[in-house]
């Protein structure tokens, strides 16, 4: 925590996603946490106006981008890691259990042989306390499943990406319901988090305003141990799993789940028909 990387945060309204340039203070190279491709899903059509704009500061910064780093494989927004990539470098990262949902999600959307299963399409498959270098700055993930099983938190430095393990306090905390979650392993997973030391600076990805209070995406893990609304103020193991199971049953399925996963599982790369078409599919009661 010696080392304090400056973190550009930027909003995207339309997902409630926030994507992270992070700069290695003692260089002039930086990180990307979660990016977003947008997607107008009933017209089919892909633009890159929020990539745009993270690829724009890290130009007229002009920053080196190391890592593409993303958190999970998001049911909620389509990455643009691959479109970034090819801008600006840097190499695609995410949690090693990738294989994982990449096998659960290519039974449900019905991909062949051709898809593989392996992690292949990233640069780097992280596993728990892997480390990693941004410029000077010494990196790790610690691997924090119950979301999702390929969800890791990123620490750099005093500054920790938490992906959807865990929300602003009021926010409480992710579902636990798709395939391959559990509330169990939630709890367990945030309650490493909450080991980190007290000032150290937690970056959401996610926000959603409750009670119409204005977006917030930094708070610390002294005040998520604290006052976290799902897990702070000492809450039980059983009593969380009690809480994000009942919740969870109540919650829709994400609008843009079925886009997302099928992109996402590939690093943010859109697949194609066996013409070489762009093409996504509808499992019809298949999530």
């Amino acid at each position: 925590m010696t080392v304090s990387p400056e973190v550009s945060a930027h909003f995207d309204e339309a997902t409630n996603t926030i994507s992270y340039i992070v700069k290695d203070p003692a260089s002039d190279h930086c990180a990307i946490i979660d990016s977003v491709m947008d997607i107008d899903y009933a017209a089919g059509r892909i633009t890159y106006d929020h990539a745009d704009a993270l690829i724009a500061e890290i130009e007229a910064r002009g920053l080196t981008l190391d890592w593409i780093i993303e958190t999970h494989v998001h049911a909620d927004h389509l990455s643009a890691a691959p479109y970034i990539q090819q801008k600006l470098g840097g190499r695609i990262g995410v949690g090693e259990k990738i294989m994982v949902v990449q096998e659960t999600f290519g039974k449900i959307f019905n991909e062949g042989t051709e898809f593989q299963r392996d992690g292949s399409q990233f640069d780097a498959l992280f596993r728990d306390k892997d480390t990693y270098r941004v410029g000077e700055m010494t990196c790790f993930a610690i691997y924090t499943p119950g979301h999702t099983p390929a969800c890791m938190v990123h620490v750099m430095g005093d500054a920790a990406f938490v992906g959807d393990t865990l929300f602003m306090p009021d926010g409480g905390s992710a579902r636990a319901d798709f395939p391959g979650g559990d509330a169990g392993q939630l709890y367990d997973s945030i309650q490493k988090v909450l080991t980190l030391p007290d000032d150290m600076r937690l970056f959401m990805c996610h926000d959603y305003g409750p009670n119409g209070r204005d977006i917030q995406w930094q708070t610390t893990v002294a005040e998520e141990r604290a006052h976290n609304i799902h897990v702070g103020g000492g809450k039980t193991r059983e009593e969380f799993i009690k809480f994000r199971t009942e919740r969870d049953a109540q919650l829709a399925v994400p609008k843009l789940i079925i886009p997302s996963l099928q992109v996402n599982m590939r690093a943010g790369a859109l697949p194609r028909d066996k013409d070489g078409n762009l093409m996504l599919k509808v499992p019809v009661n298949g999530i």
